[in-house]
Parts: C-alpha cells; sequence; structure tokens
C-alpha cells in the first residue's frame, strides 16, 4: 500500500498537544470567513431571532394549558379580546403570567403568528449561513490548489496524487459541512441552552438548580469521549486518502492491470483499504455512539427527576401546574440542545482532523507565488532579449563543477563535477546509460531543485537571480512521454501561450507537422483528444508537444528523447518539425537513438553522474573503447543508425 506521508499518525510526543494545537490549527481556517463577516453577522441576526421564537413557544404552551385548565373567560370571547386589547397586550401577558389568563384562542393566535415570523427567520437563517459557508469554501478551494500547484517538485515526490485529491475534495467537504450546518446548529443550540436556563431559573430556581446537577456528568463525558472520537475519525480520513490513491494508480495504469489480468488483485487490494475505512469508522461510531447513548440517558433520567420534584412542588403549592408544563418543555429544549452538542461536539472533532491536513499544505512554501498572491520579493530580470515578431531569441548556458543529490537521498550523489556550455544558438547532446543523470541536469536547468553545489548560468547570472516564473517561461520542453490534457487539439496547443490568437495556433501546428492530421478530423482543432491524449497515436502526440513549444516561443529548448519511441515514418514528420523549432535556439537533446545528435555543436557523454566523454560525433566515434564509440557500435550493429533519420541541425 502507498506510503502515507501527509495527515500521519501522531507521533506520541504530540499526542498532548492535538487537543490545544488542533483547534488553534482549525480556528486558522475560519480566517477565509472573514471576507464574508456581514453577511456571517446578518445570518447571526436571523439566528437569535429565529431562537427567541423558537424559545417563545414553551411560554405560549404554558399559557395553553393554564386557558384550559382554569379558563377565565369564555373560548366565544377570544376572538373579540385579541382586536379590543391588541397583540403587544397579549405578549404582556405571556411574558407576566400573574396578570390576566388568556384565553385558548389569544394563544392559538399568537401561536400562529409566532409560527410564520419562525419560518420567516429561519429561511434567512439558512440562507445566509449556506452563502457565507459557499463562498468560503470557494475562496479555500482556490488558495488550496494554486498553493498545491506552485509547490516545488520534491513535495510531489514525497506525497501521492490520490491523497493531495483526498484533502481538496473530502477534507473540504467535512469542513464546508461545519460551517454550512453544524456552526449554525453550535449557536443555535448554545443560545438554547444558555437561554433556557436563563428562563427557567425565573420559573423556579430550586428546580432550575436540581436539573443542573447532571451537567458536570455531561462535560467530563465529551472530555473523554471527544479524545477517542477525534483519534479515529483522523483514521478514517487518512484511510480515505489511501483508498483514493490506489484509484488514482490503477486508473492510471489501467493497461498494465488489464494486460497482466490483475483485476482480482486491484480489486482485493482497494478492498483492504476501503474495509480499513470501515473498522476505523466503526470505532469512531462506537464511541460516538457510547457518547450520545450517555448523553441521552443523563438527559432522560434528568427529565425524569424534574417531572418528580417538580411534581411534589405543585402538590406543596410552590409551583403552579402550567409553570411545571412550561419548564418541562423547557428542559426537554435544554436536553435536546445537549445532546446535539455532543454530536456537533464529534462532528467538531472530525473537522479538527481535516483543518489539520489542510494547513499541513497551506503551510508548505510555494516556489512561486501567481494571481492575487503574487509578491515582487523575487528578481524579475528576464532571459534572453524581447522577441520581435516570433524572432527567437538565444540564450548561453554554462554548468560550472554542479553537484547534485536528491532531498529524499542526500547522501546518495547523482551528479558530480558537472561542467558543460551552450553557446547562443548551439545544440549539445547529452548521452549515457539509464540513470547517468541526463534528465536530471536539464531539471536543474528548469529549477526544480536546488544544487548541491557548483552553479548554473544563464547568459552570465546566476539561475537563481532570474524570476522563476520568467526563466521557465523562457524553457520549452518535448519530452518522450507527452502529456496533453483531456480537452481538444486546439486547447493543448495554446497551452504554450494562452494569449496567443487563432492564426498563431494554426501556424504553430503547420510549422510543427500537425496541421494535415488535424483537418483530417471531423472536428479539426476542436477533436477531443482523451484522457492524457489516448486518442492520438505517438507521433501525433508529439507533434502536437511541438506545436505547443513553438508557440510559447522560448530561447531555451529541451528534447528529452523526444523520437526515440516513434516508428520511422512518425520521426521523420517529428523530426521535421523538431527542425523548425531548433532553428536559432539554445538546445539540449537528450539522445536514445544516437543519429538525432550526430550534427550537433557538442555531445556530452555521462557516466555514474559525471562528464566522462566530450566532443563532436566524429571526434568520440575515434575513441577507442569509449563508451560513446561503443554505443555507436551496438546501435549499429543493431540498425539503429543506419536507419534512423538523421535530422538537418
Amino acid at each position: 500500500m502507498a506510503k502515507r506521508n501527509l495527515g500521519s499518525e501522531v507521533s506520541p510526543e504530540d499526542k498532548k498537544k492535538v487537543s490545544k494545537e488542533g483547534f488553534q490549527k482549525a480556528l486558522k481556517i475560519f480566517r477565509f470567513t472573514l471576507p464574508y463577516k456581514g453577511t456571517f453577522f446578518v445570518g447571526f441576526i436571523f439566528l437569535i431571532l429565529s431562537q427567541i421564537t423558537s424559545m417563545s413557544i414553551p411560554l405560549l404552551m404554558g399559557q395553553m394549558v393554564g386557558a384550559i385548565v382554569s379558563p377565565q373567560k369564555s373560548v366565544n370571547q377570544g376572538v373579540a379580546n385579541i382586536s379590543s386589547n391588541g397583540f403587544s397586550q397579549k405578549i404582556e401577558h405571556i411574558l407576566n403570567p400573574s396578570s390576566s389568563q388568556l384565553t385558548l384562542n389569544d394563544v392559538t393566535f399568537l401561536f400562529a403568528s409566532l409560527l410564520i415570523l419562525q419560518a420567516i427567520f429561519s429561511f434567512f437563517r439558512v440562507y445566509t449561513f449556506t452563502q457565507v459557508s459557499e463562498q468560503s469554501m470557494r475562496d479555500l478551494r482556490k488558495t488550496l490548489y494554486t498553493k498545491i500547484i506552485t509547490l516545488p517538485i520534491p513535495f510531489f515526490e514525497k506525497n501521492r496524487v490520490g491523497e493531495l485529491m483526498s484533502r481538496i475534495t473530502t477534507d473540504i467537504t467535512q469542513l464546508q459541512d461545519v460551517l454550512s450546518i453544524t456552526l449554525a446548529e453550535f449557536f443555535r443550540q448554545i443560545f438554547t441552552l444558555v437561554g433556557g436556563i436563563i428562563l427557567i431559573s425565573f420559573l423556579s430556581s430550586k428546580l432550575t438548580m436540581f436539573m443542573l446537577l447532571t451537567f458536570p456528568f455531561l462535560v467530563v463525558a465529551a472530555i473523554i469521549f471527544g479524545k477517542f472520537i477525534r483519534k479515529n475519525s483522523k483514521k478514517v480520513q487518512d484511510e480515505l486518502a489511501s483508498t483514493n490513491i490506489i484509484v488514482e494508480e490503477t486508473l492510471q495504469s489501467i493497461n498494465v492491470v488489464k494486460a497482466f489480468t490483475n483485476e482480482d488483485l486491484e480489486v482485493k487490494r482497494y478492498s483492504s483499504s476501503v474495509q480499513k475505512v470501515v473498522d476505523y469508522a466503526m470505532k469512531a461510531a462506537t464511541f460516538r455512539g457510547a457518547f450520545i447513548s450517555f448523553i441521552i440517558f443523563v438527559l432522560f433520567g434528568g427529565i425524569v427527576g424534574v417531572v418528580w420534584y417538580g411534581g411534589n412542588l405543585v402538590l406543596q403549592g410552590e409551583l403552579a401546574f402550567k409553570d411545571l408544563f412550561t419548564f418541562i418543555i423547557y428542559t426537554g429544549f435544554i436536553g435536546g440542545s445537549v445532546g446535539g452538542l455532543g454530536d456537533m461536539y464529534a462532528q467538531i472533532q472530525k473537522t479538527v482532523g481535516a483543518s489539520e491536513r489542510i494547513l499541513e499544505i497551506l503551510e508548505e512554501k510555494s516556489e512561486i507565488e501567481v494571481g492575487l498572491n503574487k509578491k515582487v520579493s523575487q528578481k524579475s530580470e528576464v532571459v534572453g532579449k524581447p522577441a520581435k515578431h516570433n524572432s527567437p531569441r538565444t540564450t548561453k548556458i554554462q554548468y560550472k563543477n554542479v553537484a547534485f543529490s536528491y532531498p529524499s537521498r542526500p547522501d546518495m550523489e547523482v551528479l558530480r563535477n558537472i561542467t558543460l556550455e551552450v553557446k547562443s544558438g548551439e545544440k549539445i547532446g547529452l548521452v549515457g546509460y539509464s540513470g547517468a543523470g541526463k534528465s536530471t541536469i536539464v531539471q536543474l536547468l528548469m529549477r526544480y531543485y536546488k544544487l548541491t553545489g557548483g552553479q548554473i548560468l544563464v547568459d552570465g547570472k546566476n539561475i537563481n537571480e532570474y524570476n522563476l516564473t520568467e526563466l521557465r517561461k523562457n524553457i520549452a520542453i518535448v519530452p518522450q512521454e507527452v502529456m496533453l490534457f483531456g480537452g481538444t487539439i486546439y486547447e493543448n496547443i495554446a497551452y504554450g501561450n494562452p494569449e496567443a490568437s487563432e492564426n498563431e495556433v494554426i501556424e504553430a501546428s503547420r510549422k510543427a507537422n500537425a496541421f494535415n492530421f488535424i483537418e483530417s478530423f471531423p472536428e479539426k482543432f476542436q477533436t477531443i483528444v482523451g484522457e492524457r491524449g489516448v486518442k492520438l497515436s505517438g507521433g501525433q502526440r508529439q507533434r502536437v508537444a511541438i506545436a505547443r513549444a513553438i508557440l510559447k516561443n522560448p530561447s531555451i529548448l529541451i528534447l528529452d528523447e523526444a523520437t526515440s519511441a516513434l516508428d520511422s515514418e512518425s520521426e521523420k514528420l517529428v523530426q521535421d518539425a523538431l527542425d523548425t523549432l531548433m532553428q536559432n535556439r539554445t538546445t539540449i537533446i537528450i539522445a536514445h537513438r544516437l543519429a538525432t545528435i550526430r550534427n550537433v555543436d557538442t555531445i556530452y557523454v555521462l557516466k555514474e553522474g559525471e562528464v566522462s566523454e566530450q566532443g563532436s560525433h566524429d571526434e568520440l566515434v575515434l575513441i577507442e573503447n569509449g563508451i560513446y564509440a561503443n554505443l555507436v557500435k551496438l546501435q549499429f550493429e543493431n540498425g539503429l543508425v543506419m536507419e534512423s533519420y538523421t535530422p538537418k541541425l
């Protein structure tokens, strides 16, 4: 199973900090609601009004019981009294029970009015809180997505795509539920709890103190059960991330899965992970269920006690029957709010775990700033000279004693003392066995990683002195395995320069020898290429990638074995397109088929992370038992050199 990095288990020394620090981190997420604090305040006002109307219901119920038990006026007089006494006087009767008794019709009229108001207030409460939730979570999603795509390459080497997907979907959904539902309910229940206790204390202080004796037990239970609920809920979220990883890996490698008939193996692997989700969820549900059951037991036991003790007070003449009835309803309200708080406490515990994992990503350091968060901290020099009418720029590249080790393996040196030079407009080839460090050299030029030693210069300046975005804008890569997005051919070509006109996109496709095959499709440039470009052949994907690079108009061009996986016919078309792309551009070619670099200015042969040989093709083939000479001999024997198309450089 894939290793988890984000949201991993809490270390023993950190377990004590989870509660305090976890809630502090969760509160940081709520900064995304600050731009909508006005709407939140309006929603809070409607929440208070809604709760005031709700808290009036037990009072009206008490008055209704009083009107039934000891009527002072006939029912038929009720309607007349409503018009003669006025609505405000009816409210005064309710708030002052010692005043004259309301009729049943009076109370019913007030009830109907109250329910209408409550419906209006409740609607706007739900609407405004949902508005705050949706907008703030939209901002959080955008911020999290922006953060993820601006993180450096080493971050993605440590964390799997499926796990990151879980953070931006499952965890944010968890937070959204809290903001839209749980948070509003939490305030409602708090208001009900506090308001209910205040109101019942006016009805009977003795009965109120008797009821409050159950509260310490509830607080202790919340602390004890909450610890276990939080721990298991966090495990559920982590395991869900692992299931996403399995799905992502399986679907990306579906051809391999089917080729090896391992469908059953993958189903078992996924089922095992899903079962762990169920196991952790059931553990969390056990503690949550026990917590809620305990609360229900204590609350209903308390209500029975209230009825028993209150009944004695009524019999002793210390409490009116209608007040006992009102008190019991309020006790039910308070009990329901405490029970609801218990369930919401469990939900908040789950949210703490989701917040921690999201903040782990948000607190990572981005390599660039984009959009509204763009800063002016990076130097803004641009590589090469500005382009004029799509004329290419030329750039000089120098590697001076470059050394490099991957951050995950600092003890293993990948490159040692690499020194090479590519003059403006020149083309060099990088040759070597697999693992020699060819691709790493160009990755360092792109600043995917930090050098361990030495420096790389572009136009005489250290690449770290350039704005990273501007540096990469002036570099185009045509890889061996082309990655196309699942949109149209036009969108994939325009990705090289989103601001390019339609004519520029078409012209780029012509230069890349892609126009003819694109026009052969019924939808032409609007043809959907499918996931990763699966609807196009390898040669077609390469030419789309070349068109994308042409449209980008880079100073520096990197060809990473761009023709090694193609047949002879496709290779010739692609190589012709590459010839057009390479004209007057500083080019680095990572070669597998040596025929593609026979006419470059300099060939650098790598062995175990070092430059072992360098020179032109004609010079290197003369080195007795040289690495390059042996590679040429090997490919000549296999017919690769003779059959391959030799480019015009």
